[in-house]
């Protein structure tokens, strides 16, 4: 049986792929085990410091498996609590996570995408909610990432006539990083990905726990939590290399301590 979600290393950084063509990637309960496995595994690893997921050059992930949930009703998806367990595992990673995303990503493709940290879009890369026209709507954070990145307008848009934005509005949109012809995408991004796994891994992770507290807390609440982790970047190894280096005018030797 062919996986559904594949993994490897490549050097510093982890790289999921979603494998799930003949479904055109759409998210069930063994696609995201998969996925969560995988990120245990690279954040266990020390030596990974940055995690990459894509799907293919056509479709990133179409939805969350409708044939899986058409027949659910109301107590089996509340018991479940239906896309919750093992679904939520990309918005726990403490390392940073990359969504290299060429196609269509719709539906839970598009919420699993708003997951990770940043979004590298193909020029081929369709982003929408369409779960209007289903019947139901988002549930896996469309409806509450959407409107940080994009606006509450363009967010309403998007989820109430189920419209697709294309790489070139998302990147203006501000829902998506940089934008890559599709065939450079996953290059662009694996490379983006090493220059993060260079740095120093505590302090990468810091950097990515002050950003997303600026989302969670007042301004002065945050930039409280942001001096606090700066000053106790003076109690690192790599803080000492990293200003030696400077001063020295060599390239620092990072320890991850």
């Amino acid at each position: 049986m062919t996986a559904l979600v594949l993994n490897e290393t490549i050097n510093k950084v982890g790289l999921i792929r979603i494998n799930r063509p003949e479904a055109m990637n759409a998210l069930n309960a063994d696609v995201m085990a998969g996925i969560s496995a995988a990120i245990d595994a690279f954040e266990a690893d020390e030596n990974i410091g940055c995690i990459v997921i894509t799907g293919s050059d056509k479709v990133f992930a179409a939805g969350a498996d409708i044939g899986a949930m058409k027949d659910y009703d109301y107590m089996h998806a509340y018991k479940t609590d239906y896309i919750t367990r093992g679904w939520e595992r990309i918005k726990t990673a403490r390392k940073p996570v990359i969504a290299a995303v060429a196609g269509y990503a719709l539906g839970g493709g598009c919420e699993v995408a708003m997951m990770c940290d940043m979004i590298f879009a193909a020029d081929n890369a369709k982003f929408g909610q369409p779960e209007i026209r289903l019947g139901t709507m988002p549930g896996l954070g469309g409806s509450q990432r959407l409107p940080r990145a994009v606006s509450k307008a363009k967010a309403m848009d998007m989820c109430l006539t189920a419209r697709m934005m294309d790489a070139a509005e998302a990147e203006k949109a501000g829902l998506v990083a940089r934008v890559y012809p599709v065939d450079q995408l996953l290059d662009e991004t694996l490379k983006a990905a090493a220059t993060i796994a260079s740095f120093s891994l505590p302090v990468v992770m810091m950097v990515k726990e002050s950003v997303n507290r600026a989302w969670e807390s007042s301004l002065n609440e945050s930039l409280l939590f942001e001096r606090r982790l700066f000053h106790s970047t003076f109690a690192l190894e790599d803080q000492k290399e990293g200003m030696a280096a400077f001063v020295e005018k060599r390239k620092a030797v990072f320890k991850n301590r």
